[in-house]
């Protein structure tokens, strides 16, 4: 392949990408208003049409962002890459640092930071006018800085060390470097996943152990059923930042932990709050989680494998207007534009998600009862302002849960608690 026949295909492929992006969230934004003025029928006794309109209302707005988003994102990534933008800043770096791995850091380092500057905007607005228009942000300007100064640290600690032993790997290991850095990022992931719990997650929030002794008991009965053990229960602040609520499980053998946003626990019932976790508990017994870890090990070696056939290519540089190319530069350029690739596969991996919680919503109504976790969905719906009537094709794409008439109307068709099969 050439330089310019590999150029015009990514060119070819940004434009087909970001029209159907454009595409799915004008179809989106256009269904929500459509459908504005009625709540859907099997909700009409369980949402207010005023929570219905708020529903609606936030969603195309943050869609009106997003759309925004979407177009200075492809300008920024057209001016980093054919633009000369990535060039400018690698020769100017090579100039100060040489061609080192100080150089390949910093260069990540400063397309990170571009990164941040472009986004920052969007994401402030986000935050501060559009969670704060519609009652969700509790998030304060020092809390921010804190957050900010937080994750940039973990940043350097972290993913510092690990580019640095990728960028040592890509140069020592021969042809076969990829195997050797996909060996790297799993062990770093797993790691993260075991010390996310107790080291990195305490860092931003606060958790206590669950206090309420009649949810406890009814929680710890129900893990007993479930056969599930944890390290313990425990509520966290979610409220300091977001009025949004939730509930999940995290970590790995004995650091396992059940966590309650204290959102949650303010606006469920006990029987559904229940259900919610009892809904999470599908995930660990379906495996799900070990699923996706699978299929994301599998995929990052696929693309790191790729990424060893592309690195040496000088077309490949030349065709995203880099002049030349070095480890780091390979690397970062494939790092941002293989998502541009990428959209096609996303009702696949949208569509495997879905179904593992369709799985896990009927492992939560064998285990408690359906019309529980009904409710208790109903009401996160409701006070999230989720929409109830989100367009079709948008949802294929983008929607990692099925839409809420789906899910409930499938929970309502499943059999009572007291009539399923027994729990084998």
């Amino acid at each position: 392949m050439t330089s310019c026949q590999f150029a015009l295909l990514f060119l070819a492929a940004l434009a087909l990408s970001t029209a159907l992006r454009i595409w799915l969230d004008v179809r989106h934004l256009r269904h929500v208003v459509a459908h504005r003025e009625r709540v859907p029928a099997e909700f009409a006794d369980r949402i207010d049409l005023a929570d219905h309109h708020k529903a609606a209302d936030y969603t195309v707005v943050k869609l009106r962002l997003g759309l925004l988003e979407i177009v200075i994102d492809t300008l920024v990534l057209l001016a980093l890459t054919f633009g000369g933008g990535l060039g400018l800043v690698d020769q100017s770096l090579g100039a100060w640092l040489g061609d080192g791995y100080p150089h390949g850091l910093a260069l990540f380092a400063c397309a990170g930071l571009i990164g941040f500057v472009v986004g920052l905007p969007a994401s402030l607005y986000r935050t501060f006018r559009i969670e704060a228009r519609f009652g969700f942000n509790k998030l304060t300007w020092p809390l921010w800085f804190a957050d900010l100064a937080k994750g940039t640290a973990l940043a350097a600690l972290i993913g510092g060390p690990l580019l640095l032993a990728v960028l040592w790997l890509m140069d020592v290991m021969g042809r076969q470097w990829w195997l050797y850095v996909w060996l790297v990022w799993l062990g770093t992931n797993l790691l993260a996943l075991f010390l996310y719990p107790t080291v990195i997650a305490p860092l931003f929030n606060k958790f206590t152990p669950l206090q309420d002794a009649q949810l406890k008991q009814r929680i710890e009965s129900l893990l007993e059923r479930c056969g599930f053990a944890s390290s313990g229960l425990f509520v966290m602040d979610g409220s300091k930042r977001s009025a949004h609520g939730n509930a999940y499980f995290t970590g790995f053998g004995r650091a396992k932990r059940i966590v309650f946003f204290d959102t949650l626990l303010e606006k469920l019932a006990p029987q559904e709050i229940e259900a919610v976790l009892a809904h999470e508990l599908g995930h660990f017994r379906h495996r799900h989680v070990i699923k996706r870890i699978a299929l994301s090990a599998a995929l990052s070696l696929a693309f790191l494998w790729l990424l060893g056939q592309l690195i040496d290519q000088p077309w490949f540089y030349a065709g995203l207007g880099v002049g030349s190319g070095n480890t780091a530069m390979g690397l970062l350029l494939f790092s941002m534009v293989l998502p541009v690739f990428l959209l096609p596969l996303a009702p696949l991996t949208s569509a495997l998600s879905r179904k593992h919680e369709y799985e896990a919503d009927a492992y939560a109504a064998k285990q408690t009862a359906a019309a529980d976790l009904v409710a208790a969905l109903v009401k996160l719906y409701r006070d999230n302002a989720a929409t109830l009537t989100p367009d079709p094709v948008h949802s294929l794409f983008h929607d990692s849960h099925p839409p809420a008439s789906q899910r409930i109307a499938r929970l309502n068709r499943l059999p009572a608690k007291n009539d399923a099969l027994p729990n084998l």
